[in-house]
């Protein structure tokens, strides 16, 4: 009787009274006198009874009310997939007097819907909403054992361990999810033993297949978006090895060889993997997956920023532009003052001031590590890379009193459209100490440099003083005394 479907014998009534001996015969402790049951029913068999299951249970034991059915199956991946389920099966299985159920992994029924006369019948065994299938709560049915066996099985009528479903006949199919590898539920579909064919396994186990290729193209799409956004921090590495790593530790991109296999296994916790090779890996998160390099022989990457002057508002990741908001330039300018790092509530506090909330802080850090990947760090938040800056450089040319580098360097006001308390106290100490050094120690050519910006064009001291350094008939020194003209004029 060792056949893969209870569908190859001709005579189902002489099969299920044969079956029925069988089982008795079993469950009595004897050794069946011919063949005895299928491989994957004897294993079933073998674990529902370790499990404890009583083969005199009278329906499978409830797992969740009714009321909540509703609001565990929205939560549930199994949710989106139950109109191509039911488009693709739900008509035969009501033309044919059977139900059709989907469950999630652990086999608890999160759906059900099919022929009426025989749900009001599946209603007296718990084949319903709410109710568990897997092996250990109601031993070997379609459901539990097609997911401990991952594969497509037919239950036929004494082949199930509890004799109140030997009436019952089921077929289902386990979905896998292609992204994470892990079975995410099961379909089946059942009825009494004349009502369902087993052929009918085969029609279950294509609708799982068509499943899978629908979770499978949506998982590339995935996989297309993660490498469009994240692709320069593998062009960050300079030609270190590094790889593109999904949520789920999928290998996406950058491994050209294929020495770290389709997957590595993430850690529970902390930042490091052990590739196959032996090597240590680290792992730097983006906002929806990981940029995995080698622990050693790595390159930091050189974040540079030009924030001085209107329209300057520029970021650049290893030679790859980063489009950036007004806030987080902001953000990248307290990350770079502040090296040590700032909490939620300090940047909270810096950007918005008394009236901040640290969770939109932390909500404004998680889209900017969209951006710009691994190189923001948190607890606290800060600037992992190498950072160069216009105002940073600006700070040590007025340290070093270069006045002739501060007047070349200086294009404007840090972020001057910026009302961020903490910026504004930046730009306004800035913009004091290049005037102050400029009137102190500029040349006549610094001077003009200051003067020919946007924000200097009309600094009445700078321009007096332009006039007064200037000889009169200089082109530099009548314009200085015609701007002077005007703004003395009501």
């Amino acid at each position: 009787m060792r056949h893969s479907r209870p569908g190859a014998v001709p005579d189902p009534d002489t099969f299920s009274t044969r079956l029925h001996r069988m089982h008795e015969t079993v469950l009595g402790g004897e050794n069946p006198t011919g063949e005895g049951p299928r491989d994957l029913i004897s294993a079933s068999w073998r674990r529902s009874m370790e499990a404890g299951v009583d083969p005199d249970s009278a329906s499978a034991p409830l797992a969740f009310g009714e009321e909540d059915i509703g609001e565990i199956l929205s939560s549930h991946p199994m949710s989106a997939l139950l109109p191509l389920v039911a488009g693709t099966l739900l008509q035969t299985a009501s033309a044919s007097a059977n139900v059709l159920i989907v469950t999630d992994a652990d086999g608890r029924i999160l759906w059900r819907d099919g022929d009426r006369p025989t749900m009001r019948r599946a209603d007296r065994v718990g084949l319903a909403g709410g109710f568990h299938w897997g092996e250990r709560a109601i031993g070997t049915n379609g459901v539990g054992t097609a997911l401990a066996a991952r594969r497509p099985v037919h239950v036929f009528s004494a082949e199930h361990l509890v004799r109140a479903l030997h009436i019952w006949s089921c077929s289902a199919a386990p979905i896998t999810d292609p992204d994470s590898g892990e079975v995410l539920g099961c379909i089946d579909v059942s009825g009494t033993t004349r009502a369902l064919h087993p052929a009918s396994v085969t029609l279950v186990e294509t609708t799982a297949r068509l499943v899978e290729s629908h979770l499978t193209l949506r998982m590339r799409e995935r996989d297309d978006r993660l490498r469009v956004r994240h692709d320069r921090h593998l062009r960050a590495l300079r030609g270190e090895p590094g790889a593109l790593v999904t949520a789920t530790g999928r290998v996406i991109a950058g491994d050209r060889a294929q020495r770290w296999g389709g997957r590595v296994r993430l850690p529970e916790s902390g930042d490091r993997v052990v590739l196959p090779d032996g090597r240590t890996a680290l792992l730097d998160p983006l906002d929806d997956g990981y940029l995995l390099r080698l622990a050693d022989g790595t390159r930091p990457a050189v974040l540079t920023l030009s924030f001085l002057g209107a329209g300057h508002l520029s970021a650049d990741l290893d030679g790859a532009r980063v489009p950036l908001s007004p806030r987080h330039a902001e953000i990248l300018t307290l990350l770079a003052l502040n090296p040590r790092g700032l909490t939620a509530e300090q940047l909270s506090l810096h950007l918005y001031g008394d009236e901040g909330n640290p969770v939109t802080a932390r909500a404004e850090i998680h889209r900017l590590r969209s951006q710009l990947g691994p190189v923001i760090a948190a607890r606290p938040y800060r600037l992992t890379c190498v950072v160069e800056a216009d105002f940073l450089d600006l700070r040590h040319l007025l340290a070093r009193k270069e006045t002739a580098q501060v007047a070349r360097l200086y294009g404007g006001p840090l972020l001057p459209h910026s009302e961020a308390p903490a910026v504004r106290r930046e730009r306004e100490e800035l913009e004091s100490q290049v005037r102050s050094h400029l009137l102190l120690r500029g040349s006549p050519d610094d001077l003009w440099r200051y003067a020919d910006t946007e924000y200097g064009r009309n600094d009445a001291h700078v321009l007096e003083r332009l006039g007064a350094v200037l000889p009169r008939d200089d082109h530099r020194s009548v314009a200085a005394r015609l701007r002077l003209a005007d703004l003395e004029t009501p």
